[in-house]
């Protein structure tokens, strides 16, 4: 891993369609914006601030996400998520991460994520079947 500063940002977005709807993910019966496609973008947006940092067959995975959905959004807006990182302690990276619309803010929170190895946590993941 290459040396990783705080502050660094990254980010993700989309436009939202039928296929990010809370009717059609599971996550409620309206056609709003849902909750788990925010948390996708939020971490997504986490992952593309380390990107430029991770070496050979290191990556992240999320641990811990602690967010507010604070405000609906309609099929057809424009969604932006935000990373900012706050803290590395060791192999942990903390992030504060918000979300908006074309409107202003529809949510914010926490996110943490740690390096791992692909491989190693893939087949480590896999023995479960065994």
């Amino acid at each position: 891993m290459k040396n990783i500063e705080t502050g660094i940002t990254g980010c993700a977005e989309l436009t939202v369609s039928q296929n990010e709807l809370a009717v059609n993910v599971g996550s409620g019966s309206l056609e709003v914006f849902a909750t788990p496609v925010m948390t996708m973008l939020m971490e997504k947006a986490a992952c593309c601030c380390l990107s430029d940092f991770l070496e050979d067959d290191e990556t992240t995975v999320g641990t811990m996400l602690n967010i507010a959905h604070t405000a609906a959004t309609p099929e057809g807006m424009n969604v932006r998520a935000e990373a900012v990182l706050r803290e590395v302690n060791g192999r942990e990276f903390t992030f504060d991460v918000r979300a908006y619309d074309e409107k202003g803010t529809i949510g914010e929170g926490t996110h943490k994520r740690f390096l791992v190895f692909g491989k190693k946590f893939t087949e480590k993941a896999k023995s479960k079947l065994d």
